[in-house]
């Protein structure tokens, strides 16, 4: 397109070239008619006709290309419109090949179909006729077997119930068997690896506490003129004194044992001064009130330089300190909560964990005690609201709170805290109970076991610690004795409260009689 716009300008401008050649020569022929005006005419023409005649050629050269080009695009179009109809032609052929395909397929379908009816028609008419005789012959067991079918069906879910509790409590007996054997065994070694490792003293505290005196005068100078003496000594410590006929003794009676020391140690001090009145006894118990805090504040850091934790906020170090007064089941809290913490960094270093946050978290555990006299509220909480505030990590702070569950134990700290403070608490010879209360427990615990179908007695030994269950053989499987004392030990646990754990042992037993004639 663009070759045939050049040519079109090119005439164009050959055209122009010549009409202004004829106008300049008419021009010169009008005013002049020389020779020289000729020859220039002349030469004019023939350089024009020359020109011509070369954009004639170029002319037909370019018309050449274009035809040449024409035709060459005009074959490679039909070569491509060859070949588009042979595919066409290919596409179509399959077409038709698929169309007779389906075709086929569908002649078959509709066949089988007539078939699948009339096969339909044969088992519904079946059907109903194996209904009829299934009807015919469920009366007829019916009354054979004098049971309807609902009672036949509910005798054998029954049956089938009872197989299946039969066989998930051989399962659950299996699988309990195989992760006690290992997880036994592994309790076993750290709990007895910790136990062997610390042995530590038992030392009992009471309510009261009893202080001797040289003679029973004492007694009247104790008490003062007007009994001043002895309402300084209670105003000033917040003891109960109580002078009776005990010989040569007086009694303190006090449940806050920190108030009760410093009034032992005053009455002491004072009766070996020998200069007892109310100046002198606010004198004595401020001045042992500061040395019992200096004293429990060296308890607590001694505490944490037997046990190897060091850090802990001087308000903490007081308060651990001043568990060295405290009792707790006729068990020294102070002791206590040491060898709690020397019973975690044993079981943490067993099990892999942080030995020191574990001794700390078990060193701190019962801090709260200090001051539940004092604060509302638990003394988990109490004693973890006390690390809290004073920088005691987050992992502690939980285990602290959550060692009677409190909280519920979200970490194996917690867990092992208070596994460590059940095995401290619940040793032989910690805890002291009312002879009365220990009684009542055990009849509690016979008449819970007891009440379960099949028992036929109950035995509570190892002071309250086990519970032995001997069932009717008749009643209870072997497998059903499994279910038994898992029920036992739950209504137990909803039930009662007690110190550490209570093992349940079913017996079941088969004895065969028979006589000889």
């Amino acid at each position: 397109m663009n070759t045939v716009i050049i040519i079109l300008v090119f005439s164009a401008i050959l055209f122009a070239l010549g009409f202004f050649v004829n106008r300049l020569l008419e021009n010169i022929a009008g005013k002049k008619e020389g020779h020289a005006a000729m020859r220039i005419i002349k030469e004019a023409e023939k350089k024009a006709e020359e020109m011509q005649k070369e954009a004639f050629l170029k002319i037909k050269d370019e018309t050449i290309r274009l035809k040449e080009e024409a035709d060459n695009e005009i074959k490679f179009k039909k070569q491509e419109l060859n070949q588009l109809e042979k595919r066409l032609f290919t596409k179509e052929s399959n077409i038709e090949k698929r169309i007779e395909i389906i075709e086929k397929k569908e002649s078959d379908f509709l066949r089988k179909e007539r078939v699948l009816i009339q096969s339909e028609k044969t088992i519904m008419e079946k059907e109903k006729m194996i209904d009829g005789m299934l009807k015919e012959k469920t009366a007829e067991l019916e009354r054979v077997a004098g049971l309807t079918s609902e009672e036949a069906k509910n005798i054998l879910i029954e049956s089938m119930i009872s197989e299946g509790k039969h066989e998930a409590a051989k399962t659950i007996k299996k699988i309990e068997d195989e992760t006690k054997e290992i997880c036994d065994k592994k309790a076993k070694e750290i709990i007895s690896t910790a136990i062997q490792r610390y042995a530590g003293d038992y030392v009992a505290e009471k309510t009261i506490s009893s202080v001797p005196l040289p003679s029973d005068d004492m007694k009247g100078r104790i008490i003062g003129r007007e009994g001043r003496n002895i309402r300084a000594l209670e105003a000033s410590t917040g003891v109960d004194f109580i002078i009776d006929e005990t010989p040569e003794a007086v009694i303190l009676s006090s449940f806050n044992p920190v108030k009760r020391e410093i009034a032992r140690l005053s009455l002491e001090r004072l009766i070996s001064d020998g200069r007892i009145h109310p100046a002198r006894i606010e004198e004595v118990v401020e001045k042992v009130e500061e040395e019992l805090n200096q004293a429990m504040k060296e308890a607590g850091e001694q505490a944490t330089f037997d046990v190897g934790v060091h850090g802990i906020h001087s308000e903490l170090l007081k308060l651990l300190g001043r568990l060295k007064y405290r009792t707790s089941y006729a068990q020294n809290v102070y002791s206590h909560s040491i060898e709690v913490a020397f019973l975690c960094g044993i079981m943490a270093s067993e099990l892999g964990i942080n030995v020191k946050q574990a001794k700390r978290a078990g060193l701190l555990h019962d801090i709260g005690k200090a001051v539940d006299h004092e604060v509302e509220g638990s003394h988990a909480i109490i004693g973890a609201d006390f690390a809290r505030k004073y920088g005691e990590s987050p992992k502690v702070v939980h285990a602290i709170a959550a060692h009677h569950y409190d909280e519920e134990p979200n970490s194996v700290l917690a867990v092992l805290v208070s596994a460590a403070d059940a095995l401290s608490a619940a040793r032989p010879g910690v805890r002291k109970e009312m002879f009365e209360t220990y009684v009542k427990r055990l009849e509690n615990l016979e008449a819970i076991s007891n009440s379960f179908q099949g028992v036929a007695k109950s035995y509570v030994i190892q002071a309250g610690r086990e519970v032995r269950v001997i069932v009717q053989s008749q009643n209870i499987s072997d497998d059903d004795s499994v279910m038994l004392s898992k029920d036992i030990a739950k209504k137990i646990e909803s039930t009662l409260q007690y110190p550490g754990q209570i093992k349940v042992t079913v017996i079941r037993e088969t004895r065969a009689v028979e006589f000889a004639r």
